[in-house]
């Protein structure tokens, strides 16, 4: 299969090629691209003086640049690779597809040439938690895993190491699979509810979407999917379709009596969970799931006691002052600060808001109300935040709206008592002040380590 790769690279060589957004996940595409002889042309709206050093030494190497206002303008070429964050209905794309040439993706060419095992989870939540579990039941059970996609790593570079009896455990988000014609040989849907309802044009649209992850699948691979999600519940898979249910649904695996049964057989006791909160119990279920027949139960209880969750999830940061501060930066849908909420016993101060997706808040203002009794908030969502709270009847937390990010988490620092708990989750995205969730969730552990 390494010939694949090859056989792909060599079929480009002398060919145009435009690679849309010049990211993290591009970047060591258009070096591979280079590699090869093609004509690269790399797109992006920062203006040439906003350029990283990174991209300019792709310039040096001999990529063409098409970048600042009108990026997108007078581009010719026989392959076109889209950023997950331009949508395929762009009028730059569909102008180039008119033209003849042909739209992909990294991720997409990814799926393509590698030569092993492919596991490809999405969903609304739980995402990133389920991969890295699956990720790391599997390197537990002694296979050479790759591990990567929407989860920071990319892997189309590292396609030449790999082996076909390794594994490649990806994390998918909807901009990914818009165009996905490839899928893998296991794939999982964690749930779905109302998210990047910014891009995508209408729930059904996101939906669609996420279907990608099994539509091309074979009738020797597999699907997985949650039975307790009114959207995922009805799903079938071209092979097997197995799911799992917290309710006790009589499904592949299912949670009774705080015990994980897969096919009736008990597998983990939820109590044996390092990871707080019920959602991470699903997120076990889930991978559970996926891995059978390629890890043993003993190795799945192992992990189950020792993983202690990944970075910017309900992530312990500091205990200062008898006050626990957790960085839960990777929460940007309300779904998730709700699941993050029900893992604290005790009421905690909630840092909420930022960049507005679009995606209703009615939902999250009940659960603030059960289990948060000061409330911070910040960004453009604050209002909605608010207003989702005053809806509710009963008694209410305290709300103090701070403006700017910084502002809400000193001012939720000075308002702690030991014994509190104070949670930075905000139930929205971070594009209106940081780059992505993760340098939000950088600079919430900056503010609280200099407390």
């Amino acid at each position: 299969m390494i010939y694949a790769f090859e056989a792909y690279f060599e079929s480009l060589r002398g060919k145009k090629i435009v690679v849309l957004g010049l990211g993290v996940s591009n970047r060591p595409l258009v070096r591979l691209l280079l590699e090869f002889g093609c004509d690269v042309t790399g797109c992006d709206k920062n203006p040439r003086e906003k350029l990283e050093e990174e991209v300019l030494e792709l310039e040096r190497m001999g990529c063409k640049l098409s970048v600042g206002e009108g990026y997108l303008d007078n581009l010719e070429a026989d392959l076109v690779f889209r950023t997950p964050g331009m949508h395929p209905g762009n009028p730059a794309i569909v102008a180039l597809r008119e033209k003849g040439a042909e739209i992909t993706s990294e991720m997409e060419v990814f799926f393509e040439v590698c030569p092993c095992t492919k596991i490809a989870i999405t969903g609304s939540d739980g995402k990133t938690t389920t991969t890295t579990l699956v990720a790391e039941m599997l390197k537990a059970a002694g296979h050479t895993v790759w591990l990567g996609g929407n989860i920071g790593t990319p892997l189309l570079p590292l396609v030449r190491q790999m082996k076909e009896t390794d594994f490649a455990v990806v994390e998918l988000s909807s901009f990914q699979l818009m165009d996905m014609r490839r899928s893998p040989h296991v794939a999982l849907i964690t749930n779905l509810a109302p998210n990047h309802l910014d891009i995508h044009k209408d729930m059904e649209e996101y939906v669609e979407s996420k279907k990608n992850i099994y539509r091309f699948q074979n009738e020797g691979d597999s699907l997985v999917v949650n039975a307790d999600n009114d959207i995922t519940a009805p799903l079938v898979g071209p092979g097997a379709t197995n799911a799992f249910s917290r309710a006790g649904k009589d499904v592949k695996v299912r949670l009774e009596d705080g015990i994980i049964y897969r096919d009736g057989v008990a597998v983990l006791d939820k109590k044996d969970i390092l990871l707080p909160g019920e959602h991470n119990v699903e997120n076990y279920m889930a991978a559970i799931a996926v891995v059978e027949g390629l890890v043993d139960d003993e190795v799945i209880r192992r992990v189950a006691k020792t993983f202690g969750g990944v970075e910017h999830r309900i992530e312990l940061v500091r205990i200062k002052d008898g006050v626990r501060y957790y960085n839960d930066s990777i929460a940007s849908s309300p779904s998730r600060t709700m699941a993050g909420l029900k893992s604290f016993p005790e009421k905690v101060i909630l840092i909420a808001g930022g960049y507005d997706k679009h995606i209703p808040y009615d939902v999250l203002g009940p659960e603030i109300c059960a289990h948060v009794k000061k409330l911070f908030l910040c960004g453009a969502t604050a209002p909605q935040i608010r207003a989702a709270v005053e809806k509710c009847d009963g008694q209410k937390p305290a709300m103090t709206d701070c403006g700017k990010f910084e502002a809400a988490v000193k001012a939720a620092a000075a308002a702690a008592q030991s014994g509190d708990v104070v949670l930075m989750s905000p139930a929205s995205a971070s594009f209106d002040e940081f780059k992505n969730f993760a340098a939000r969730g950088n600079f919430f552990k900056k503010l609280i380590m200099e407390l």
